[in-house]
């Protein structure tokens, strides 16, 4: 206090002295007796360390993320073992590190913007994107981000392959990844309907940057996001040439750069139908935006009236890498954190030498470990699909799993990037490291109960048989680790909530009228639960397997692995429990009206 009074009576002509002053002139107006000093003997450096302090932490670095990820080696070394797959991922993470990482933060730091009118007043609707967007563009092009799906180098594991390099560059690519889940979304689309417009599929999975195109997904209207069933306002008319003019209003757009995109659209002779569209942007727009559409042209894609259902596989294609990027983010929050705790020191210690702080830590890597292996195995399955390989089994897993993926690694990136900020204290909330954006990306991938209700409709349409194979798949899994003395007790946990989730099941039918919809949160979690479990099981089980393989599957089967059992012993699926839920939320909302 004597020294900043000193400073404020000698150098108040400089804005760190100023800074002083003002803190002198507060102290003299309290109890305390601070004694003149003689200005003219003491003459401090301007800038001196006292100013500041001398302490600054030291930021953690992100390291070749293939390299630091055991989990993801040691699954590749087991299903991929092939040599150039590990090279190319290894090369791939340095990649990321020196050019990759710095481009996605460009593309946050610029975001697009709307140029309106041109210099000479013509309005152009013009939305420029910063240069590291297109370069973007070109690397996901040249790592065949998109391509590697359809090369199918690697039979049933193609996708895999694939797949784990989205994993490693979800993190770093400013969000690159929406576009790319749409061009393969489209992609697959095209591949599918075996239509006639090659051109487009092959400039889709090129690897060639000067001819790659990423599509966009044109689907959402005002009546809402998911609910893409219900109808379109857009029209589509019919021309002489056999092409289509489209006019209506898309209230979100992914992916609006893009250099083609797939729509619903209605043919106006066949009033109330929808058909899927292809269409030929020719511009640069915002990745995301409202677009009147007023005459764009557009190439019929489907049958006429199968819209909805030809975009199916899209949606297939887009859930898997929504479940991917999660588990990327994931993955990229337990790195930084890890490598944090080596480096800050509170209350006497690293934080890697304070045992909360570790046991906190190693949570979130059962979560992560447990999404990998679940995403991972979603791939191998639509790898074996397009691959023809499949069988039924795989067919009815895939179906059913796809959205529990999507729909339970969403909440679980929240929740464990969430719990990492927080591990980097005030730096976990400001901007400028980067670190905040990171929980923004994770809370976008969530519609929990509009994928509840499609795991409920996957349930029906196969009558029951999606869930046989369900069982059947995890029943198999846990024969295989019976054997493992180690692993006896998240077994035999496994064992307890699937013959429990058997038996929910097989009474739903003679349930009231609507139980099962009040239930299917609760269901998806289950099967997430059981499923992750029994893939971490059987990972530990691999000859080559880690005690942290086995420490993770026990840690992971403590807990509460069907859920839907226990809340509806709590009678939450009762029906005279949904009108008290509906009782109290009209009484609360007519009280707050009142008042």
């Amino acid at each position: 206090l004597t020294l900043s009074h000193t400073l404020s009576q000698t150098h108040t002509h400089t804005h760190t002295h100023s800074l002083t002053h003002t803190l002198s002139r507060s102290v003299s107006h309290s109890s305390v007796s601070i004694s003149e000093p003689d200005s003219h003997t003491h003459t401090p450096a301007p800038f001196s360390r006292s100013a500041i302090g001398t302490f600054f932490q030291e930021r953690p670095l992100l390291t070749n993320p293939f390299t630091q990820d055991a989990l993801l080696r040691a699954y590749l070394q087991r299903h991929l073992p092939d040599q150039q797959v590990q090279r190319d991922l290894l090369l791939f993470g340095d990649r990321l590190v020196s050019e990759i990482e710095a481009l996605g933060r460009q593309c946050e730091l610029s975001p697009p913007v709307l140029q309106r009118y041109d210099a000479w007043g013509r309005r152009v609707d013009r939305i420029l994107t910063c240069d590291a967007w297109t370069r973007l563009k070109h690397i996901s092009a040249q790592e065949g981000l998109v391509a590697a799906g359809y090369e199918r180098t690697y039979g049933d594991w193609s996708r895999v392959y694939q797949m784990s390099k989205i994993y490693l560059f979800a993190p770093s690519a400013g969000l690159y990844t929406c576009p790319l889940a749409m061009t393969d979304g489209a992609a697959k689309v095209i591949e599918s309907l075996g239509v006639p417009v090659r051109e487009a599929f092959e400039r889709l999975t090129t690897r060639d940057e000067k001819r790659f195109w990423t599509s966009g997904q044109w689907m959402t209207e005002r009546r809402g996001g998911s609910d893409v069933s219900s109808g379109t306002e857009t029209v589509a008319r019919r021309q002489q040439d056999g092409w289509f003019k489209l006019y209506g209003f898309k209230w979100f757009t992914s992916a609006t750069d893009a250099d083609m995109t797939l729509t619903l659209a209605r043919i106006t002779d066949r009033h109330g139908r929808s058909t899927a569209v292809l269409t030929h942007t020719h511009s640069r727009d915002v990745p995301t935006a409202e677009l009147l559409l007023d005459g764009m042209s557009a190439e019929l894609l489907s049958e006429e009236g199968r819209g909805v259902a030809s975009i199916a596989n899209m949606l297939t294609i887009t859930r898997i890498h929504n479940t991917v990027c999660a588990v990327g983010a994931m993955r990229r929050i337990t790195h930084l954190c890890r490598e944090y705790a080596r480096k800050r020191a509170t209350f006497g210690k690293l934080l890697k030498d304070h045992a909360l702080h570790v046991q906190t830590l190693s949570r979130l890597e059962v979560e992560t470990r447990a999404a990998f292996l679940f995403a991972m195995e979603v791939c191998r399955l639509l790898g074996r699909e397009e691959n023809r390989s499949a069988s039924d089994r795989d067919a009815l897993l895939l179906r059913l799993l796809t959205p529990i993926a999507k729909l339970y690694t969403a909440k679980q990136a929240v929740s464990v990037v969430s719990e990492g900020l927080e591990s980097f204290g005030g730096q976990g909330y400001i901007e400028d490291t980067g670190l905040p954006s990171m929980l923004r990306d994770a809370q976008v991938s969530g519609t929990t109960n509009v994928l509840s209700l499609d795991v409920l409709r996957s349930i029906a349409k196969s009558s029951g048989s999606v869930l046989q194979a369900f069982f059947t798949d995890v029943t198999e899994r846990l024969l295989v680790a019976e054997a493992s003395a180690a692993l006896r007790p998240a077994v035999t946990s496994l064992r307890t909530s699937l013959s429990a989730l058997k038996r929910f099941a097989q009474t739903a039918a003679a349930r009231p009228a609507g139980t099962l919809e009040l239930s299917a949160r609760d269901l998806a979690y289950s099967l997430a639960r059981i499923y992750m479990g029994a893939l971490l099981v059987d990972h530990a089980t691999w000859e080559n397997a880690t005690n942290t393989d086995i420490y993770a599957a026990l840690r992971w089967c403590d807990q509460d692995l069907c859920p839907v059992i226990s809340r509806d012993a709590a009678g939450c699926y009762d029906p005279q429990t949904a009108a008290m839920d509906t009782a109290r939320l009209i009484t609360d909302s007519q009280t707050r009206d009142e008042v």
